[in-house]
């Protein structure tokens, strides 16, 4: 762990003694990064399958991920990590999920909780990422009411589902409600817990994004000082507890964040479902017409140019949102509330928009799709069951960004 720190420190620290902008040198880092990722997708491929059977992501795709520094990703820089943008976020992810879409939602989450944990205060960093810059947390966003406060935190009980990642974990993020003495729910606040005070309960038994290990975190009883908790309303408004102004990746805004971690898979998972469909399509006839390969037929054509327009779509709006969370931050000023809600239209409209490219594609390629022996089935369930999330869903986003547009500012949640 230590000797993977001080590489990750000489690697920073060598590209920055070249002289170069720090511009320059996020675009170095990405590329080292993105180079480190796809060289892992034959072997991430050639695990998907047993990925998807063990409903958890195979060992070695973790340990080779972990080697590549990719888990370090959102970490600080302070700590060995390599702290970088959400441009060059999406752009490792989605390699990833061009060989497991599986790994790249456990690598991609992971690397989200990487960064709350980068808004709270040193004491909480150190706690956690101080004691291991490979620490890895999984987090849940949906709350339990089950605590009570007691001098220096609180006591808390109850289950939390889903934690993508959770059988890859040290530590555990859950959220908390904060309630009045009435009863009145007033906030809801973000806990950080060692799994070792935690136990799983093997929940997650979907038909997509299997490997994930999406299971639910059970506590009874533990404590949680104040020092590892973070208000909810506060993180959403850009008010967090890091003492560290001048580290521009933790003031991006908080939602825009979570929700293109959710999407950055989605766009390897489209690049893989293209480049097989487009591969295979000179070996595969169409049943029952003259047409001995697919590439002869106008209609295959027509089918394959329309979902690489639609995958084009979803990676402009995705880079324009990471662009956007970027450019702000970096003139250290917190992303208003209208241009928060269009990246969350946005990421549903992705969302949106790959689940029609993936079946236009199956659609294309045809009935064998669904074969056990055919990555188009597993592709295709991964990438609907996580285009279904809470906080991609499209009809939910869109309505989010049509009050913003039409002036209506009694919105329908606070998580934008």
């Amino acid at each position: 762990m230590a000797g993977d720190t001080a590489r990750a420190a000489a690697e920073w620290g060598g590209v920055r003694a070249a002289g170069q902008r720090a511009s320059d040198l996020e675009l170095a880092l990405r590329a080292e990064l993105v180079a480190r990722a796809t060289a892992l997708i034959p072997m991430l491929g050639a695990n998907a399958g047993a990925t998807d059977l063990e409903r958890r992501v195979v060992e070695q795709n973790i340990l080779a991920m972990t080697q590549a520094g990719l888990f370090r990703m959102m970490v600080p820089r302070r700590y060995g990590g390599y702290q970088v943008n959400m441009r060059t976020f999406l752009d490792v992810i989605s390699p990833i999920a061009e060989g497991c879409g599986a790994s790249a939602w456990v690598l991609s989450l992971i690397n989200n909780c990487a960064w709350i944990v980068g808004l709270m205060p040193e004491q909480t960093q150190d706690e956690i990422l101080g004691a291991d810059p490979n620490a890895r947390v999984a987090g849940v966003l949906a709350p339990s009411s089950d605590t009570r406060r007691v001098e220096g935190g609180v006591i808390a009980s109850g289950k939390w589902f889903w934690a993508s990642g959770s059988l890859h974990a040290s530590w555990g993020m859950r959220c908390r409600i904060a309630t009045a003495p009435d009863g009145r729910r007033t906030d809801q606040y973000l806990a950080f817990v060692p799994m070792s005070e935690l136990s799983i309960e093997y929940t997650w038994n979907a038909s997509g994004m299997k490997g994930t290990g999406s299971n639910c975190l059970v506590a009874e009883d533990i404590f949680i000082p104040d020092h590892r908790m973070i208000s909810l309303a506060d993180a959403v408004e850009g008010r967090t507890l890091s003492p560290f102004e001048n580290e521009v990746l933790y003031r991006s805004a908080f939602i825009p964040v979570m929700v293109l971690s959710l999407v950055a898979p989605q766009l390897g998972l489209l690049r893989a479902a293209l480049r097989h469909t487009s591969e295979l399509a000179g070996e595969r006839n169409i049943p029952y017409t003259t047409y001995e390969r697919q590439t002869d037929s106008p209609a295959f054509q027509l089918q394959i140019a329309e979902a690489a327009m639609m995958i084009d779509t979803a990676h402009l709006h995705a880079y324009r949102a990471a662009d956007d969370v970027d450019a702000t931050a970096a003139r250290g000023e917190y992303m208003a509330y209208d241009a928060r809600a269009r990246v969350r239209a946005e990421a549903g409209y992705i969302a949106k928009t790959t689940t029609e490219a993936l079946n236009t594609l199956i659609s294309a390629h045809g009935a064998g799709s669904f074969a056990d022996a055919n990555p188009m089935q597993r592709i295709w369930r991964d990438a609907n069951t996580a285009a279904r999330h809470a906080f991609v869903l499209p009809p939910v986003c869109e309505e989010l960004y049509g009050k913003v547009l039409l002036g209506v500012r009694r919105n329908i949640t606070p998580l934008i």
